[in-house]
């Protein structure tokens, strides 16, 4: 095993170690990923961001979207680690002035998410940040934007990938070749 190889497999340890299992939350039958004593060990947070603040250098992003709300927490230390900006991608109605929106169908539903309409240079390469990625829908539609916008998409990079739900598959062609990073998959 090399040594970055054993360095990755410690971060993933640590991380877990960190993630807690809430049962039948939100509702009955759903194991919830509960990230928030992560957040509080300031040794994990740090691993995750300097982690994360990796791949925005390995992938040669010029900024990050961070997906609403837990993305944010994630996406806004990775920004100031790797010295590039930071924008946020919103549920519908809580930008102000001008944006772009992109709908996208859940299980049992439909929702939306919307972007400044100036949040991007032309050409700009933007990393989508996120906590877990599940069935992939909100990430999907965070891609779309982020085109629409004008940039580049340099990747997708989550926390932890629920890999038993497919979102990865579903997400290979809006990627277009860009990378898909999971730190940790369940």
């Amino acid at each position: 095993m090399s040594t970055l190889d054993a360095t990755a497999d410690e971060l993933r340890s640590l991380l877990l170690g960190c993630i807690r299992d809430v049962p039948d939350h939100p509702k009955p039958g759903v194991t919830f990923k509960d990230i928030t004593p992560l957040l509080a060990d300031p040794r994990a947070f740090g691993a995750m961001t300097d982690a994360l603040a990796l791949l925005c250098a390995r992938h040669g992003a010029d900024k990050v979207v961070g997906l609403e709300a837990r993305g944010f927490i994630l996406a806004a230390p990775v920004a100031v680690k790797a010295q590039i900006g930071f924008v946020p991608v919103r549920k519908v109605g809580k930008l102000p002035g001008a944006t772009l929106a992109q709908a996208y169908d859940l299980e049992y539903g439909s929702a939306e998410i919307e972007v400044l309409k100036d949040a991007f240079a032309p050409g700009e390469r933007v990393l989508v940040i996120d906590d877990v990625l599940a069935t992939g829908g909100t990430a999907e539609a965070s891609l779309q934007l982020i085109r629409r916008g004008g940039a580049e998409v340099a990747g997708l990079a989550v926390l932890m990938e629920l890999g038993f739900l497919g979102g990865r598959a579903r997400l290979e062609p809006s990627l277009a070749g860009a990378p898909l990073e999971a730190l940790v998959t369940v």
